[in-house]
């Protein structure tokens, strides 16, 4: 259950947009809303000064804007480095989700532009819901694409996108599940009946259950590019994607730079696809 929701709000991009249309999910409408605005250090008093009232009447935009319960918002104006500063304040309230906008840059060309959201996502093991700055029109949450496997994060992507979907009224949830090239019959009917895949049969079996509609894909070629394709092809408002911390306790400090570099799945999904992500943390 997502109970309490950190939004990071820089005043610019598409969060507010984002945090609008998860309010209308009964699920999310009980939680607890921060919504933390950071002003960096300055130099000087005044320019310090001009800075917090500059970020003081952004916050008070966002808050304005929302128009939550005022019994379930708090709103926070701190000083810092951001992507510190957002981690630091994740942890204080014990955040279910980080909602963060995404300029969606790719691993170098995030770690040259001091990218605030992958750095946040490297170094915390919360769930965060990157929005991209570019997307066109944030769209109220009816189709959510799970982008499956046998790990435990990917179940827990699923487990999320049911407490979703039940009660939005003409939900449906995609199974995604991508596979390898297979040899001879297998292929074939796995291609032409996904729900044979095992791990999208589990999957089935379990958003029947909750008399939620579903639809199955199993495609072959690259997992990250197949599954933004389909978002883009079948019109996605939300894909929810597993992303295990595979680093061992000693190096919970410092960054995954497989991922930070664009090589995990995760990571490409967060730069190309064409909706809102969601990706779930299971700590390994």
């Amino acid at each position: 259950m997502i109970e309490n929701i950190l939004l990071a709000d820089s005043g610019i991009g598409n969060t507010r947009d984002m945090m609008k249309v998860l309010m209308q999910i009964p699920r999310i409408k009980r939680s607890r809303i921060t919504i933390l605005h950071v002003v960096p250090s300055q130099t000087s008093a005044s320019a310090m000064t001009e800075r917090w009232q500059t970020g003081g009447k952004t916050l008070a935009e966002a808050v304005s804007e929302l128009d939550l319960d005022p019994t379930r918002v708090n709103a926070l104006l701190r000083e810092g480095e951001p992507k510190d500063v957002v981690g630091k304040v994740a942890d204080e309230i014990n955040a279910d989700l980080i909602v963060m906008g995404s300029r969606g840059l790719k691993g170098l060309q995030a770690i040259l532009g001091n990218s605030v959201s992958q750095y946040v996502f490297q170094l915390s093991s919360r769930p965060m819901l990157l929005v991209k700055d570019d997307l066109y029109a944030i769209k109220p949450v009816k189709r959510i694409l799970v982008a499956l496997d046998k790990s435990d994060s990917a179940k827990e992507s699923l487990r999320v996108a049911i407490d979703l979907a039940r009660d939005i009224e003409g939900s449906e949830i995609i199974l995604v599940h991508t596979i390898s090239k297979l040899s001879g019959n297998l292929e074939e009917t796995i291609r032409d009946r996904p729900e044979t895949d095992p791990v999208l049969a589990d999957a089935v079996s379990k958003v029947r259950r909750m008399g939620i509609n579903y639809r199955c894909e199993a495609p072959a070629g690259k997992p990250g590019a197949r599954i933004c394709e389909l978002a883009d092809d079948l019109n996605v408002d939300l894909l929810i994607l597993g992303s295990p911390d595979r680093r061992p306790t000693i190096a919970k400090a410092m960054p995954d730079f497989d991922r930070l570099l664009g090589e995990s799945l995760s990571d490409y999904v967060r730069v190309y696809a064409s909706c809102p992500v969601m990706l779930t943390r299971i700590n390994a």
